[in-house]
């Protein structure tokens, strides 16, 4: 079979192929060093970074579902600096683009993680907007257009790196939210974040989980992905990634066909941690099967009825 051009520009930022780690489930990288390089992906997205250490909630806190989990880890993670000194040099040696997951439950916080990483060699920062705004009541800052507005155009002020917002899928209309943060100058945005759900022991009557309820991710929400995904991607002008579910190279084929210019998988790597690879190869065994020469010619491609 022919080899395939796999490459994608999101953001302006070229990736070897469309396939990257999404924020969570790889970590930094490290454990996985053992299995494949860190290089065979097209990026990864490190583990979700607050400004300060986290040590996470309180346990349990990962129940399974049908065809997917329920987690409430609570961002736990060795802060930002730590990540800067330890993590990131080991990220960029291993790796291709390195994009930086960064949370907060403040305006400020968001703001002084911004400038922390702008002065160095990440490659993109990827603001997860599904975190609590401690100072209008805990809602979070993405199921609103302001809020997300807020944090898009505060993030934007502060750093040149290009600028993905990761999406909520936890609100009425998702395509509101795109053009809120596109207004206010994110170079592209990544959907979807997980579902809020909840599971209860029936014996103990008590939630499964400690913090009672949890974001839903894994197959089982990948239809609503891919619905978000298009929705978006036909919504704005920006670059889409997409991510929700993907477990099979025909996934991210789809998620892509629905309008993502690359994916994110992390569910699927805790059950299988080579499918990264997978993901990979199936993607170029279908361009060699359907003559695609570059992705371009898939990407946004579905036919309308």
């Amino acid at each position: 079979m022919k080899k395939r051009d796999l490459s994608v520009i999101v953001a302006g930022v070229k990736f070897p192929n469309p396939v990257i780690a999404a924020s969570g489930t790889y970590g930094f990288g490290e454990n996985y060093a053992t299995l494949y390089p860190m290089n065979i992906l097209g990026g990864v997205s490190c583990k979700g970074l607050t400004l300060e250490k986290r040590d996470g909630n309180i346990p349990p806190r990962i129940a399974e579902t049908p065809s997917g989990m329920l987690n409430s880890v609570g961002l736990q993670n060795p802060g930002i600096d730590f990540f800067i000194e330890n993590h990131l040099p080991y990220m960029k040696e291993h790796g291709n683009v390195i994009i930086a997951n960064i949370a907060g439950n403040t305006i400020e916080d968001y703001v002084e993680i911004a400038q922390k990483l702008d002065s160095t060699n990440v490659d993109m920062l990827e603001v997860n907007i599904s975190c609590p705004n401690v100072k209008e009541g805990g809602m979070a800052w993405g199921v609103t257009a302001n809020g997300a507005a807020l944090v898009t155009k505060s993030v934007r002020a502060v750093t040149n790196k290009p600028i993905m917002i990761k999406l909520t899928p936890n609100v009425a209309d998702v395509t509101e939210i795109a053009k809120a943060v596109e207004a206010e100058g994110a170079d592209c945005v990544s959907l979807i974040n997980t579902l809020l759900g909840m599971r209860i022991d029936i014996k103990t009557r008590r939630p499964i989980l400690r913090n009672n309820v949890g974001g839903l991710s894994g197959a089982a929400v990948f239809p609503v992905a891919v619905r978000m995904v298009w929705q978006v991607a036909n919504a704005v002008k920006i670059d889409v990634v997409g991510m929700g579910g993907i477990s099979t190279a025909e996934d991210a084929v789809e998620m892509m066909l629905a309008g993502a210019k690359a994916v994110q998988i992390g569910t699927v790597i805790i059950s299988d941690p080579y499918s990264p690879l997978k993901i990979i190869g199936g993607i170029e065994h279908y361009m060699n099967m359907n003559d695609v020469k570059n992705l371009t010619e898939v990407i946004g491609k579905v036919e309308k009825w």
